[in-house]
């Protein structure tokens, strides 16, 4: 029997890119007005759209919840750091570019901001040519690795399905599921944002000919969220649409870092 995980693995069977042909997406977290200005016309002229967020919580959100090919960071943020935003989103397993752009030449914080996972470090002032340059040699290199054959690789903010590796990773940290619970996952991260009825979620996880009742079903669902959902109360990722089935859609997680950062903050 082909389980629907391994038929994503297949390397003939491609896996369709939600964003195919469209510009990229560059996020500049800095809050230095005249950066909005320069990069804004650099944009333009290259051909990648500009998102800017001024302080590090308003970076991290949109990183979150957006679809991002790369990332401007600044060191000197109000609240939270360069350095904790780029920990952050490393550790929540976005794996896109960064490039730290920073006033600081000094050795130390290049070495530091390479080490917990930016991709370059830029000084200012900076020629405008060279930063282009860098940020297309990046977002080349990142669309070129999107490309590669690593079949049914699904990256979502805080979330990795890796069917060909059958690995699941929520917040950088691996996630054991039953084979059933990973065809489940499977199914419905690779077509975020469409229902999936329980009648073809039995079809393909299950086969053509199972036996199986629509509440099994349910069962399933429920002990894979208990696994994968950080709050099983509140969904972040799996769904519940009444009468029909499930939809797997982000949603609730700004919230729930927003929280998360609340409860940490001193006092």
């Amino acid at each position: 029997m082909t389980t629907y995980s391994d038929s994503l693995a297949d390397p003939s069977t491609s896996l369709e890119t939600a964003r195919s042909g469209t510009e990229s997406t560059v996020l500049v977290i800095d809050d230095d007005p005249s950066m909005r200005d320069i990069l804004a016309v650099l944009g333009n002229q290259h051909g990648f759209a500009i998102e800017f967020a001024d302080n590090g919580t308003d970076g991290l959100l949109l990183a979150e919840q957006n679809d991002i090919d790369l990332i401007l960071l600044d060191l000197s943020l109000p609240g939270v750091t360069g350095f904790d935003v780029c920990r952050h989103l490393r550790s929540a397993g976005v794996e896109v570019p960064i490039i730290i752009v920073s006033a600081s030449n000094d050795p130390v914080d290049i070495v530091v901001g390479l080490e917990i996972g930016a991709d370059d470090y830029v000084t200012k002032p900076f020629q405008l040519r060279e930063l282009a340059a860098r940020i297309n040699a990046k977002l080349r290199r990142q669309r070129s690795v999107q490309t590669q054959v690593r079949p049914g690789r699904m990256k979502f903010p805080g979330l990795i399905v890796d069917v060909g590796r059958h690995e699941v990773l929520r917040d950088g940290q691996a996630i054991t599921l039953t084979p059933t619970e990973f065809d489940l996952l499977a199914l419905l991260s690779a077509s975020p944002g469409r229902v999936i009825s329980r009648s073809e979620m039995i079809r393909k996880v299950w086969g053509q000919d199972a036996d199986l009742d629509l509440r099994s079903v349910d069962a399933h669902v429920y002990r894979l969220r208990r696994k994968l959902e950080p709050e099983g109360t509140r969904p972040t990722y799996v769904h519940a649409v009444p009468g029909i089935g499930y939809r797997f859609e982000r949603r609730g997680l700004n919230e729930r870092l927003a929280e998360t950062r609340k409860s940490r903050s001193p006092g």
